[in-house]
C-alpha cells in the first residue's frame, strides 16, 4: 500500500452508522500496528456543483485509465477518513503523476499547508 493507489475499501457514512464497500485513495502509507491508512473517498455520483477539493477522473482519459475505475468518478478531497489495513479490500489500480500533483496541491491549499 501506497499513497496514489486506488482500492475497493469500507468507508463510513458521514451521516448515519454504517460502512459501504466503495473505492477510496490512499493518502498515506499504512502506520502503526492497524496498519492504518488516511483515505478519500471517489464517488461515481457527481455532485452539481464541483468543491475545490474534487477532482474528476475519468477512466476513458489516457490520464486516469490505471485507475481502473468503471466509470468517470469524483475523488472527494474533503471526505476523509483514517482505515484499517483489514478495511481495504483489493487493490484496483493508481492514479497518474500528473493526477497525484493535483491532489496533493489541492490538499495543501485546502488545510493551508
Amino acid at each position: 500500500m501506497k499513497p496514489g493507489e486506488i482500492f475497493l475499501g469500507r468507508f463510513p457514512f458521514g451521516d448515519v452508522a454504517g460502512i459501504k464497500l466503495r473505492p477510496v485513495l490512499a493518502l498515506s502509507a499504512p502506520i502503526g500496528a492497524a496498519h492504518e491508512v488516511l483515505v478519500a473517498y471517489i464517488s461515481s455520483i457527481m455532485p452539481s456543483e464541483l468543491l475545490p477539493t474534487d477532482i474528476i477522473l475519468d477512466p476513458a482519459s489516457d490520464r486516469d485509465r490505471a485507475t481502473n475505475l468503471k466509470v468517470s468518478s469524483v475523488l472527494r478531497l474533503h471526505k476523509l477518513a483514517t482505515l484499517h489495513g483489514s478495511s481495504l479490500i483489493r487493490r484496483l489500480g493508481e492514479l497518474s503523476p500528473d493526477t497525484n500533483r493535483v491532489v496533493s496541491a489541492r490538499l495543501r491549499a485546502w488545510l493551508s499547508l
